[in-house]
């Protein structure tokens, strides 16, 4: 058995494959979750899959007392991967102070309480995000590329916990950091036993074409077709979540393992590919079969026109590589959904 790893938001989308992950890489995994947006009976499908159930916290990691008794209870936890946060970028709008001190404040309690109790390491979950809409030379994004004025108060709040991190390192404290910038993570298990499970109406693109798809939604509506791209729709780099999940057992095999890194790095974790809109939703149709109904709809505010990663750090330094292509990825979701739907004509 590896070492103990502290999972917050553990039982949401991209937290509960990175448990699987991690529990099927050896290492014994806490889960931290308040539950706002995800549920308890995720711990029961980890179980499933790995044959080990998780240890799970309903805690919120605001709660600083709280975190502390979670520390004081596992001992032995000597790395974080810390995905707790409000994620939403339209409600970050609207409730800006929810996401600063959902988001802020947990990663503050959690640093602090680290060297306290002799963790070693912390993968923090940001995103690409903090790139904006980078300019034309500056694509395939590179880790070395601008960081642009955020566009939301979620995606403020990435940046700060980035300064936060390297603050706290610069000053001295006894702790190691990966920050990794995610891309667009998309669909599920291969088990169907955990996929995106969002609250209320789907902020994002592959739960409502799934939702449309099995008649949950009336309509798709694909936000402006007059962008400067080849089909006029968003360009996206769009990873598979359980290839996501992988780049967190690199990196946390890098900072506890491996003492000659720096103090904080950065990787970009995507496939390298810009995908549109328009090509996810006819990559859905013909990976499934199924026929989507969908239009048209004026642009949204805030969303950038195109971005995609270069992986190539990641790639080279943590070995870790995207691996599944886009049509499997979306008929794993669809997978899911179908899933979802037998589960609620059953009446769970």
């Amino acid at each position: 058995m590896k070492q103990t790893i502290l999972v917050t938001g553990g039982t949401g989308f991209i937290g509960s494959h990175t448990v699987v992950e991690l529990q099927q890489a050896g290492y014994k995994v806490v889960i931290v979750d308040n539950l706002s947006n995800s549920r308890a009976d995720v711990v029961d499908g980890i179980e499933k899959i790995t044959g080990v159930r998780p240890a799970f916290e309903n805690v919120d990691c605001c709660d600083f007392k709280a975190m502390d008794d979670v520390f004081s209870k596992y001992g032995d936890i000597k790395g974080i991967i810390h995905f707790a946060a409000s994620k939403a970028v339209g409600e970050s709008v609207q409730k800006p102070l929810l996401y600063y001190r959902n988001n802020i404040t947990s990663l503050l309690n959690i640093l602090e309480l680290m060297p306290r109790h002799g963790v070693k390491g912390i993968i923090f979950s940001s995103s690409c995000t903090v790139y904006g809409q980078p300019s034309a030379e500056n694509l395939p994004v590179t880790e070395n590329a601008p960081i642009q004025k955020a566009l939301s108060p979620y995606g403020n709040t990435k940046q700060i916990n980035e300064e936060i991190i390297h603050d706290y390192i610069h000053s001295g404290a006894p702790i190691k950091s990966v920050i990794l910038r995610y891309f667009n993570p998309i669909g599920a298990h291969p088990s169907a036993l955990i996929g995106e499970l969002p609250n209320g109406t789907p902020m994002n693109l592959i739960p409502f074409v799934t939702q449309t798809a099995i008649g949950i939604r009336k309509q798709l509506k694909i936000f402006g077709n007059d962008y400067n791209t080849p089909d006029g729709t968003c360009i996206r780099d769009y990873i598979y979540v359980v290839d996501l999940a992988k780049a967190h057992v690199k990196a946390m095999a890098r900072v506890l393992d491996n003492d000659d890194t720096d103090a904080v790095e950065i990787f970009n974790i995507g496939t390298g590919r810009g995908v549109s809109t328009l090509e996810v939703v006819e990559g859905f149709e013909r990976a499934t079969g199924v026929k989507v109904n969908w239009e048209y709809a004026p642009r949204r505010e805030g969303d950038i026109e195109k971005v995609w990663a270069d992986p190539e750090k990641a790639n080279t330094v943590l070995g870790w590589k995207a691996e599944t292509n886009l049509d499997d990825t979306l008929r794993s979701a669809w997978k899911w959904q179908l899933k979802l739907d037998e589960e609620s004509k059953q009446g769970k």
